[in-house]
């Protein structure tokens, strides 16, 4: 069964910054992408980022300058850096992948981000 483990989550100021990870059970290449996602309270799930398995990647307008997804394929694992926070980005962050092999759309537990002013 594919796991994907999120870590980093944590509470900032303003203009601060974090790391998360999420950790694949799988080898990275066994999806065709994967990505961040984020909910806050009362409002729609949301693509914050994403990285294809041949690397390119998209970004949520709003997050586009700030943060920066990128992966290490030896550890199986997937980082979103979240440089000059803001308050607007406190939610609860999921990773998500499209499982390849074996094909799939998984989501980790996630991890709450929460950013103060």
């Amino acid at each position: 069964q594919v796991q994907l483990m999120e870590s980093g989550g944590g509470l900032v100021q303003a203009g601060g910054s974090l790391r998360l990870s999420c950790a694949a059970s799988l080898g990275i290449f066994s999806f065709n992408s994967m990505g961040w996602y984020r909910q806050a309270p009362g409002k729609q799930r949301e693509l914050v980022a994403r990285i294809s398995i041949g690397g390119s990647t998209n970004y949520a307008d709003s997050v586009k300058g700030r943060f920066t997804i990128s992966r290490d394929s030896a550890k199986n694992t997937v980082y979103l850096q979240m440089n000059s926070l803001k308050p607007e980005d406190t939610a609860a962050y999921y990773c998500n992948a499209d499982g390849r092999r074996p094909p799939g759309d998984y989501w980790g537990q996630g991890t709450q981000v929460t950013v103060s002013s």
